[in-house]
């Protein structure tokens, strides 16, 4: 990958924003369906948190889910065509912000919980998540969901790079919709271990969603604490 890929991770979704709504109206991605959706809805309710900022929102799905548990919300994200679906879909607390703008940005007070779901895909991702660890109270946490690093042990080079986005997986008359898939950062666990302590976070737990008790983890959600 060239050095331009966290932009063209941008120009990417920018592209792709309206068939990735029609995709998740329609339920067409198996995995979120079957574990991850709830997974990580389970994983915030645990924390019974009063405000969570959902970061990289999309088109709000997850701001939604929370409002009906009665847990307030805001969202974030970089693509403001997902941004302005999420407000047509009564997400109205949602920005249209880049990572960078984060800590810049006036938020009327601290929150419980910040949430990157399957939403850190480039390679500068510390920065960022040592932001969000100034925008959460001091007994904050942030949880991060991410394609489990165990999905890659069998492709024959597993270490940390670039790798070329894919739709694969989508129903073919969903992915034909589709324009070319952004690319993203993979790392492996010793990588994202390193990524939270780079940013000033310890781990605090670990859970390892999957389709069925004792099956292949589907993903990894990192339950992360700010250093003292």
């Amino acid at each position: 990958m060239t050095v331009g890929s966290e932009q063209q991770i941008i120009t990417s979704w920018r592209r792709n924003a309206r068939p990735w709504v029609v995709a998740l109206q329609r339920g067409a991605i198996a995995s979120r369906v079957a574990v991850t959706n709830q997974a990580i809805v389970s994983a915030i309710a645990a924390l019974t948190p009063q405000r969570v900022l959902d970061v990289g929102c999309g088109e709000g799905w997850l701001l939604r889910e929370l409002a009906a548990l009665d847990i307030a919300a805001e969202g974030v994200d970089a693509v403001a065509e997902l941004v302005e679906a999420a407000r047509q879909m009564g997400s109205m607390n949602c920005h249209c912000l880049s990572y960078a703008q984060l800590a810049e940005h006036r938020w009327p007070e601290p929150f419980d919980l910040a949430v990157c779901n399957f939403s850190l895909l480039g390679e500068a991702v510390a920065g960022p998540l040592s932001d969000l660890a100034t925008l959460i109270r001091p007994t904050g946490r942030i949880l991060v969901q991410t394609l489990h690093p165990c999905a890659y042990l069998h492709s024959g080079k597993y270490q940390g790079g670039w790798l070329a986005g894919s739709w694969q997986g989508l129903p073919e008359d969903v992915r034909k919709r589709f324009a070319e898939a952004p690319p993203w950062y993979f790392r492996r666990l010793s990588d994202w271990l390193s990524v939270f302590a780079e940013a000033g976070l310890i781990v605090s737990r670990i859970e390892e969603p999957a389709a069925e008790p004792g099956g292949e983890p589907l993903s990894i959600i990192f339950e992360l604490r700010v250093s003292q």
